[in-house]
This record gives C-alpha cells, structure tokens and sequence, in this order.
C-alpha cells in the first residue's frame, strides 16, 4: 500500500517508513516500547501465550487431525507440527547461535493423533529449557537470521510469539470450518461484550 511518496518497508516497525512521521507518534512510541529486557518475565508471557494455543489444539477431534482445506495445504497436523518444529529447530537454534535445522513438518516428525501432540509438547519443554539459560544481557546480543541478516535476541524471540499466534488463527479458523466450537480468547464472545456494553 502506498501514500505519496511514501511506501511500506521492512526495515521500520509495522513495516512503515519513517519519512514524514514525527519522533513523537504515538504509533512508533508504542512499538518501540514493546521491548524485552526480561527473559524469566518473558517466558511467563510466553508460557500463557502457549497455553491459549494448546486450548486449540486440544479441541481438534482426532479424526481431523489430518483435514486440509485444499489440497497441498498444511492439514491441521501440519500446522501443529509446524509451530512446534519452527519453534524448537529454527528459534531456539538460532538464540544458541546455531543455523536453523528445521526440514518441514510432514509425517516424518510425527503422525498420528497422541505422537501429534506429544510433539507439540516435547519440542516446546526443550525450547523453553534452552530459553532458560539466556541471560537479560543476552537479550541485547545480535544473532543470524536464516536469511543472513541480523537481529537482536529480543526481537528474534517477539518474533517466535508472533508466529506462534499467526498459526494458532489458522487453527481456529480451521476448526470453525469443521463446526467445531472454539473458546474465545479472553472470556467473552464478541456477541456477548456487545450485549453487556448495550445493557
């Protein structure tokens, strides 16, 4: 999308050019300010982000686990795999300072409805124990992307998170195709937060 002279890039928060906005924006303000300085504050967050995605993952009826939309799409097991894969052999390398080893998230890693999940499971307890051992200093510390640029171990990790929710949407969505019925996020239906605002 562009305005003007101004188009969207990748080297600024949001991907929006810095050309033209005042240092005071309040939309930059509150990015820059989404900072991790914590890692023990860090994996509580992240602890209760993966426990709202394993409320999903724990509603898929077993013999769906391997229902895809399309043909050639991630089916749900896939998804499953992936964030567990991506997070485990991707992410958590990478923070140690090693290169990615992740190699797609087919059947190989796991098949079958209890390996599925106990995947999901095991690959997070290894991330999270290798997380662990990061210090709030090695927050600020550089590491290698896979495409060979670099980022802080801050920003690397809010990253981890922010695929993690992606694809836990595409399970919800997944799951509501199916007709099975989802728990909402944070306690209230949107239905339900309209009709105690119209009260």
């Amino acid at each position: 999308m562009r305005s003007g002279s101004q188009e969207l890039t990748g080297s600024c928060p949001l991907g929006l050019n810095r050309r033209g906005f005042k240092k005071e924006n309040l939309l930059l303000q509150k990015f820059t300010s989404m900072e991790i300085h914590s890692i023990d504050s860090f994996l509580s967050y992240y602890e209760r982000v993966r426990e709202r995605t394993l409320w999903v993952v724990e509603l898929v009826p077993p013999e769906r686990m391997e229902w895809v939309y399309l043909p050639g799409k991630f089916s749900i097991a896939d998804s499953i795999r992936h964030i567990a894969a991506i997070e485990r052999l991707l992410y958590a390398e990478i923070v140690q300072g090693k290169p990615s080893c992740y190699d797609g998230c087919g059947a190989h890693l796991a098949a079958g409805y209890d390996d599925v999940l106990a995947y999901f499971q095991q690959m997070h307890e290894e991330t999270v124990a290798i997380l662990r051992e990061l210090t709030d200093e090695d927050l600020q510390r550089k590491c290698a992307t896979p495409g060979g640029g670099e980022i802080r171990v801050w920003k690397w990790l809010r990253a981890m998170v922010e695929h993690e929710i992606h694809h836990r949407a595409q399970l919800y969505l997944y799951l509501n195709m199916l007709g099975v019925r989802t728990p909402p996020m944070f306690g209230l239906t949107e239905e339900q937060l309209k009709e105690m605002i119209l009260r």
